[in-house]
């Protein structure tokens, strides 16, 4: 199976999240063997939430090879050391990237001081700021570029209210893609293309509306003609376009959107399979028990 550059990487493999909530036991082993399947190339990092670290080290040793880790802080900076600290005697995993919450009250610039810090204690890891929906957004953004940092915009949620409309979404992604800063989307990017879910009635976002919205925002489209793009439920035409880009306009689209968070790795995969990005393969993708990425009212921790 060939992974194409324009989905390299793209889906991050967050199982142990809502709504797919995977038995941890379940989801480790899983995503190794999504590493050595033949859809690897699609495969991110491995997402794990910080307050569950404790109960790491147990299924790690019962695996072979190394887990990449993409670590997520929602308590915000001031957790982020002793997550550091308690990662590093945990033996057989590396961290690659970690995505950090920013808490109610604080204030942009007290927020990059921090990340000044956590960025030194950490050389080489991929720092995603998750961009809060309040009137700070504007400076954080504004201040994000220019810097290593990348952002993390919420797509969705187990609520209604979790999921950005289309000018909302448009505009954080109008900003980010005119202004150079990198970002990865998180929850609610249940299906390639925007949709109505059956059973809640949430409009949730397409993947693919979200890339193929970035490459139209950094082409110069307006903030209106991106929220259409976020929009339109022509599954081949969005494929269509997609697949049609240059190698340098791919290159420039995925220095900008980087990866969305998925708890699950094989529906993705055989939606881009039938939208035709991906070619048909006669091994068939294993998902852990718990992860089909559709509703659920289970509470839990949030990618």
């Amino acid at each position: 199976m060939t992974i194409s550059p324009l989905l390299a990487g793209l889906c991050d493999d967050a199982a142990l999240f809502p709504p797919g909530n995977a038995p941890m036991d379940a989801a480790v082993p899983a995503h190794l063997e999504h590493e050595r399947s033949d859809h690897a190339a699609l495969v991110g990092p491995f997402v794990f939430p910080a307050p569950r670290l404790g109960e790491l080290p147990a299924i790690i040793a019962k695996q072979d090879g190394d887990l990449e880790l993409s670590l997520t802080v929602p308590a915000g900076t001031d957790a982020v050391p002793a997550a550091l600290e308690q990662l590093r005697a945990i033996d057989g995993v590396r961290l690659v990237a970690m995505e950090i919450g920013v808490p109610e009250g604080q204030a942009p610039d007290a927020l990059f001081a921090a990340l000044g810090e956590i960025s030194s204690a950490a050389p080489g890891v991929e720092i995603f700021v998750e961009v809060p929906r309040d009137d700070r957004r504007p400076a954080i953004l504004a201040a994000m570029a220019g810097t290593p940092y990348s952002a993390k915009f919420r797509t969705g949620g187990i609520v209604a209210a979790a999921y950005p409309d289309e000018a909302e979404l448009a505009a954080a992604i109008h900003t980010v893609a005119t202004s150079g800063v990198r970002f990865k989307a998180t929850a609610g990017l249940h299906h390639a293309i925007r949709n109505t879910d059956p059973e809640t009635g949430f409009e949730q976002h397409g993947f693919l509306n979200v890339m193929l919205a970035t490459h139209r925002a950094t082409g110069g489209a307006s903030v209106e003609e991106v929220a259409a793009t976020l929009a339109d439920r022509d599954g081949t035409a969005l494929a269509g376009a997609l697949a049609g880009l240059s190698a340098e306009a791919v290159d420039a689209l995925r220095a900008n959107f980087r990866s969305f968070g998925t708890c699950s790795i094989s529906d993705p995969l055989t939606e881009l399979v039938g939208l035709g990005l991906v070619p048909r393969s006669s091994t068939e993708p294993s998902a852990p028990t718990g992860s089909v990425d559709s509703p659920s009212t289970e509470e839990g921790p949030l990618a």
